[in-house]
């Protein structure tokens, strides 16, 4: 068995049938490495991977010539030996697309292969008054809008992940159940390449807090911790559940529904159509009601605009926005205990409107946690503030794209033209 057979065993991967197909799956290999390191010498691509160093050569040679890679300088190692050259991702002309709608936003990240951002941005938009036509239909304008300002700042892109506050059926890009956004089995990717025309990319949809969980542990507070769990912060609240640095999915890949976790039976209804669920007592609705008089100023459907609103009379001392902060402080610990009970994570990145007000409702949260938490003095658990923002999940869409085009490179593999020689 050759040492090339013998990196896709250890993978758990089927042999390659034939040399078209092992050169594919060989290229991704190289393109993980690239993927998961700023830099990486031919010889330390070899010794990862199994692969000969003739054949990193002919790769990376061929990766670089594709401009899926590039040259970044000379490594030296130890006091004697040859220097090594080091090459990294690079693939600037290559863009991923990530989108994600939820209750009052679409946000937007574009980005090329090597996750340099090209288009951001956010937009307020009322999904459940607006109906999943009209919302697919935004959806689609938005969509093409960002696909055209990545092609004029040459980052083509070659697919398009959505985040979505649901349920997905992520095989079919279906969205199964979306509560909050009052959406039943939705065909959300046909739909969305039905509205984009012309313009159609291949899409991949996907539960925002599963995405959100990504861009964390590849880019985020806590990026690379093993063990972690990664909570939404918006009208909903979804977990994303990272165990030995893996998504955790479950049978049907429908795990991580937290916000619906009973912790009230007693309490209001939730947009699932139960009583006392997690997110009907620290969602950003809850708070808003907590904290601020009905109908103290404009309707504001943006969670941003709202959280910041919010933290407005917290920095000013508002005594009924305090009490409503650490009352949603003490519950967010409350159902954080029981996640850290099931999963025993290292720490709960919080996102969205969470981290936006961190400063008022972590404290209370982490006294909470610690005191019924379990395994707290073996091992400890702490709650951190994300600073992705409100795209952490468009983020994670985009990241999940250029999962999909590293692990099938022909996706991506036609050379561009050369120029004629003068």
């Amino acid at each position: 068995m050759t040492q090339e057979h013998q990196a896709r065993a250890i993978g758990g991967a089927v042999s390659p049938t034939s040399n078209t197909t092992m050169r594919k799956s060989n290229l991704s290999l190289v393109l993980r490495q690239l993927r998961d390191h700023a830099s990486r010498s031919r010889a330390d691509i070899a010794d990862s991977t199994g692969l000969h160093r003739a054949t990193v050569s002919n790769l990376v040679a061929e990766l670089l010539d594709r401009r899926l890679a590039r040259e970044v300088g000379i490594e030296h190692v130890g006091a004697v030996g040859r220097p090594r050259r080091a090459v990294a991702l690079h693939g600037a002309h290559v863009g991923a697309l990530g989108l994600e709608i939820n209750v009052g936003h679409i946000s937007v990240y574009g980005c090329d292969l090597s996750g340099r951002a090209v288009v951001e941005r956010s937009i307020g938009f009322d999904a459940v008054g607006s109906g999943p036509e009209r919302s697919l239909r935004r959806l689609g304008i938005v969509a093409g809008e960002a696909i055209k300002a990545m092609r004029q700042a040459g980052a083509v892109p070659a697919g398009i992940g959505v985040a979505v506050p649901a349920l997905v059926d992520v095989a079919r890009g279906v969205v199964a159940l979306a509560p909050n956004l009052e959406w039943y089995d939705l065909p959300l990717a046909d739909q969305l390449t039905e509205a984009l025309g012309p313009l159609s990319l291949p899409v991949t949809v996907d539960n925002d807090a599963n995405l959100a969980a990504l861009a964390e542990y590849t880019s985020g507070v806590a990026a690379g911790t093993p063990h972690m769990v990664y909570l939404t912060g918006e009208v909903g609240v979804g977990g994303g559940i990272i165990i030995d640095g893996r998504l955790l999915r479950g049978a049907d890949g429908f795990s991580g529904e937290v916000g619906h976790l009973p912790v009230d039976p007693a309490g209001e209804r939730c947009g699932c159509g139960r009583r006392g669920c997690w997110e009907t007592k620290v969602g950003l609705e809850a708070l808003t009601r907590a904290a601020l008089p009905e109908g103290s100023g404009p309707h504001v459907l943006d969670p941003e605009e709202r959280a910041a609103q919010i933290a407005a009379g917290l920095a000013a001392g508002d005594p009924r926005t305090h009490d409503a902060a650490a009352q949603v402080g003490r519950w967010l610990g409350l159902g954080g205990s029981i996640v850290a009970n099931l999963f025993n994570p290292r720490v709960i990145v919080v996102g969205g409107y969470f981290a936006t007000l961190a400063e008022w409702l972590l404290p209370h949260a982490q006294a909470e946690l610690e005191r019924l938490v379990v395994a707290r003095q073996a091992g400890p658990c702490w709650f951190a503030a994300s600073d992705l923002g409100f795209g952490a999940a468009s983020r994670g869409a985009a990241s999940m794209v250029i999962s999909r085009l590293i692990d099938d490179p022909s996706m991506i593999m036609t050379p561009l033209p050369r120029p004629a020689a003068p």
